[in-house]
C-alpha cells in the first residue's frame, strides 16, 4: 500500500482536461480547476449537501488540493474543500463566524482527511479541524503527502499526529483502487468498511 505522493498528485492535476488552455504549469491548472469547481458549486447553492470527505489542509496547498480533490473523487467519493464551497469565508482571519461555518460543515461531512504536508505546521485552522471532529465524529484520519516517492509506505506522525491512522491507497485483490485506513504496515482496513461499519485496522 502507498501514501500519496507530491508527483501522484500534481500529474493528477496536469492530466485533467480544461477546456481553451494550452500548457500551462499545475499551479495555473489547478487554480482554474478549482475555479471551475467553485463556479459550480455556487450555481447548486441551497441544496443540502453532505460528503464522504472534509479536506483539511494548507491555503498554500491549492495544487496539491485540487489534484487530491480530482483523485478523490476519482475513487468515488464526495470531498468538501472550504474555499471552493464557501468562498465568502477568510481562512486568514481567524473568526467565530468563520468557525461556525466549519463546524457545520463538518457535521455533514463523514470523515476527515488531515493533508499532511510541509506546509500543514503553519495552518491556523488543520489542528482545529482535526480535534473538533475527532471529538464530534471519531472518523478522523491523516493523509500523508510525501514529497518522493520513495519509502511511501510507512507513515509516522509526530506529537499528536500519531494518535491518529493514516490514509493509503492500492488496488485490493480483485485490481480496484482502494483507500485504506491503516494503523501500521501490516494493519489496516477498506476506507468504507472503517467508515460506515466501524471496522478498525486489523492484522494481516
Amino acid at each position: 500500500m502507498a501514501l500519496f505522493t507530491e508527483q501522484q498528485i500534481l500529474n493528477r492535476v496536469r492530466s485533467q482536461s480544461v477546456s481553451g488552455l494550452g500548457s500551462v504549469n499545475e499551479s495555473v491548472k489547478a487554480n482554474v480547476l478549482l475555479s471551475e469547481a467553485r463556479t459550480f458549486q455556487n450555481s447548486t447553492q441551497g441544496v443540502q449537501k453532505t460528503y464522504d470527505i472534509f479536506l483539511s489542509h494548507s491555503t498554500n496547498d491549492s495544487p496539491k488540493v485540487a489534484g487530491l480533490k480530482l483523485l478523490l473523487e476519482d475513487l468515488g467519493f464526495s470531498v468538501y474543500v472550504d474555499w471552493i464551497e464557501d468562498p465568502q469565508m477568510n481562512r486568514s482571519n481567524v473568526t467565530k463566524a468563520t468557525a461556525a461555518v466549519l463546524k457545520a460543515r463538518m457535521h455533514s461531512c463523514k470523515s476527515l482527511f488531515y493533508a499532511f504536508s510541509e506546509n500543514s505546521s503553519g495552518s491556523k485552522w488543520m489542528p482545529w479541524e482535526l480535534g473538533y471532529f475527532d471529538g464530534v465524529k471519531q472518523k478522523a484520519a491523516v493523509l500523508p503527502i510525501k514529497s518522493n516517492a520513495q519509502d511511501t509506505n510507512e507513515f509516522q506522525g509526530t506529537e499528536y499526529l500519531g494518535l491518529y491512522h493514516y490514509i493509503t491507497v492500492q488496488d485490493d485483490m480483485t485490481g480496484r483502487r482502494r483507500l485504506w485506513v491503516r494503523e501500521s504496515s501490516t494493519k489496516y482496513v477498506v476506507y468504507e468498511d472503517w467508515l460506515d461499519n466501524n471496522q478498525q485496522p486489523t492484522q494481516r
